[in-house]
């Protein structure tokens, strides 16, 4: 029996010596799933500067200027900014302060200035420039609040 199987293939490799091969083609597909993802990388920080009438803190005002971030992102994120949490004032100074976050982005998708989050759908790099500002209520009857940097 093995001499047989030897002899068979034999035969079929000399029938098949003389033939040439032909190449085929075809398609193989593939399926998967990317997962949003989102890489923030700081570029600079800001600066927030008093208005001329010591009524703002903001990076807004004059010599002030937005923070800076890249976002590189699959799409399918949300950006927004935080509110701020914690501040250091001086002790005689009792008056609320509301703290306003806002930002904007400019390159793969533009989103104009908004304190509200914001879908990223657009793949992409991305700058975002984030703004501050702490305004304050004019005072009646006495001098204006005075913002210290330190």
């Amino acid at each position: 029996m093995k001499f047989f199987r030897a002899i068979m293939a034999a035969s079929l490799l000399a029938v098949c010596a003389g033939q040439r091969a032909s190449a085929a083609t075809g398609n193989v597909l593939f399926s998967g799933t990317v997962t949003a993802t989102c890489t923030i990388t700081i570029n600079s920080n800001g600066t927030m500067t008093v208005s001329s009438n010591l009524q703002s803190l903001s990076s807004h005002n004059a010599a002030g200027s937005a923070g800076s971030a890249q976002v590189d992102t699959t799409g399918g994120v949300s950006l927004s900014v935080d509110p701020v949490t914690t501040t250091t004032v001086p002790v005689s100074d009792t008056t609320a302060t509301t703290w306003i976050p806002t930002f904007a982005t400019s390159g793969a998708q533009t989103i104009a200035e908004t304190g509200t989050a914001t879908a990223l759908t657009v793949p992409g790099t991305s700058t975002v420039a984030v703004n501050l500002a702490a305004p304050r209520a004019a005072r009646t009857g006495s001098p204006p609040a005075t913002i210290r940097r330190r």
